[in-house]
């Protein structure tokens, strides 16, 4: 099963409560954020040179989040 762990990201009216999906893609390690209220989701995965970027998600959708989520991975990643 893929790690799973919860998250927040930040929305134009207020917190944004989530749970994030590790996923194994034919190009890489990529991370799905799906919201409780599943009003959000955003896909992100490494690049060539190595920076995360959206790959898919809904509208509207705020740069600021795919910094924000990768933060919350890596110290995720940093607990386990």
């Amino acid at each position: 099963m893929n790690e799973q762990f919860e998250a927040v990201l930040t929305g134009s009216d207020g917190p944004i409560d989530g749970i994030v999906t590790e996923l194994t893609t034919g190009s890489g390690l990529a991370y799905k954020f799906q919201s409780i209220d599943e009003s959000l989701e955003l896909t992100i995965i490494r690049n060539e040179e190595g920076n995360w970027e959206r790959v898919s998600g809904t509208e509207p959708y705020f740069s600021g989040w795919v910094d924000e989520l990768t933060e919350q991975i890596q110290n995720n990643k940093t607990a386990l």
